[in-house]
């Protein structure tokens, strides 16, 4: 098929499609994360093990993180987001069969979040990589604000919706996670991404492995942008420990759950409506800057509170100020990334994510056992807006950039 940048309606279908995958893929994660999170609290009642689900998935990511890039550069990206897909499907229905047959222990679901990991690490940046593929680049930076909005809408009903499954069973959840799962499969492989120019398939060696930590480090503001966004959250993230609020301080039980986990994305899905009308055009890195410490702000104030609505309204400015970094930090990537490199370089920014994110539960959970709930909250919150402050002057050309791209690509 041809492409032509100029008529960029024709690639319509296959956005849609890539859309509707990824609102799958993310819902599956949500209602897997509510199930998994407040089973394994069940379980052992210990804060720390919620920490440790964080870690476990993100072990592999670490493992990984070269290999993944290599395999996203070199073969069908379509078909290595399907095969990962796969592996989740199957992850998923293993615990439900667990949960069904009464076998299900603590050991069986680290060893499922084990596997959910690996596969989600070679998923993530090679359906990251898939998406310049299919659209012009003139549209890529809405593109981006439009495909967050799907995870946005995933993570405001999945979680409410897997936490009222869960209160039915949690077999049922596991079961729809899969079956999301098996569907965004189907959908990936119907795509029809563009040819490109990329390089031939090379053998595997440590220059080609290296190359997307290279090309980072020579782009200063993008190295400083996926690094904040990675100390922000690595310190701010919450929500790890969201099942030990909803259960024992907001007393708002699996339903609370859900609703906690969905506020962020509401705040998210608004803004990235929002952004994909009006695209950051300048004054970009102070935006940014400021969005992050908007996050820690908020962090503070849900851990401060003791009220559920106050907690809910929290996550959801939270889960807005997260979003304007997401966009603008993907922009920079997509847009001054060559395609033959987008995959290493995607793979390397999804560590940075992963660390932000999974390792981010690891530490809250663990930081919580030490001095508690509470206090593990607002200390992460407080060292966000410290990381913000040391940002800005260890990256000032970041915080005085104006537009995401300065030059032509």
């Amino acid at each position: 098929m041809t492409f032509d940048d100029s008529t960029p309606l024709r690639r319509l279908p296959d956005f849609v499609s890539f859309w509707l995958a990824r609102l799958l893929t993310t819902s599956a994660f949500q209602v897997l994360s509510v199930a998994i999170g407040w089973q394994v609290y069940s379980l052992t009642h210990n804060v720390f093990d919620l920490g440790l689900v964080g870690l476990i998935q993100f072990l592999p990511r670490i493992a990984l993180v070269l290999v993944i890039g290599h395999v996203a550069d070199r073969y069908d990206r379509r078909r290595v987001v399907g095969i990962a897909q796969l592996l989740q499907a199957l992850s998923a229905l293993s615990l439900a069969h667990g949960v069904f047959s009464g076998g299900l222990t603590r050991e069986w679901v680290f060893l499922a979040a084990f596997i959910m990991g690996a596969a989600r690490a070679f998923e993530q940046p090679t359906s990251q990589a898939l998406l310049p593929m299919l659209l012009p680049t003139a549209v890529l930076p809405r593109a981006i604000a439009a495909n967050a909005s799907a995870n946005e809408l995933a993570t405001i009903v999945a979680p409410a919706l897997g936490g009222f499954l869960y209160a039915i069973g949690p077999g049922e959840v596991y079961l729809l996670g899969g079956g999301c799962y098996l569907l965004a499969c189907v959908l990936n492989q119907l795509l029809r991404p563009r040819p490109t120019t990329a390089a031939p398939a090379q053998a595997a060696s440590l220059d080609t492995f290296l190359a997307g930590i290279r090309f980072i480090r020579s782009r200063p503001d993008i190295l400083g942008a996926i690094s904040l966004d990675m100390f922000a959250v690595l310190l701010g993230g919450a929500t790890a420990l969201l099942p030990v609020f909803a259960r024992d301080i907001l007393h708002a039980g699996p339903m609370g759950l859900g609703l906690l986990r969905s506020a962020p994305g509401i705040g998210a899905l608004l803004m990235s409506l929002w952004l994909a009308r009006h695209p950051p055009r300048h004054r970009v890195g102070r935006v940014m800057f400021m969005a992050v410490a908007v996050f820690g702000l908020s962090t503070i104030v849900f851990g401060l509170s003791s009220s559920f609505p106050l907690s809910l309204a929290a996550l959801v400015v939270l889960g807005a100020s997260d979003m304007i970094s997401v966009v603008i930090r993907s922009a920079f990537i997509q847009l001054e990334t060559p395609d033959e490199m987008r995959g290493r370089v995607s793979a390397v920014n999804m560590l940075f994510i992963g660390a932000s994110n999974q390792l981010g539960e690891f530490e809250s959970g663990a930081t919580a056992a030490l001095v508690g709930t509470v206090p593990s909250v607002v200390i992460g919150g407080a060292g966000t807006l410290l990381v913000v402050v040391l940002w800005m002057r260890l990256f000032p050309s970041l915080a005085k950039r104006e537009q995401l791209v300065t030059q032509a690509h």
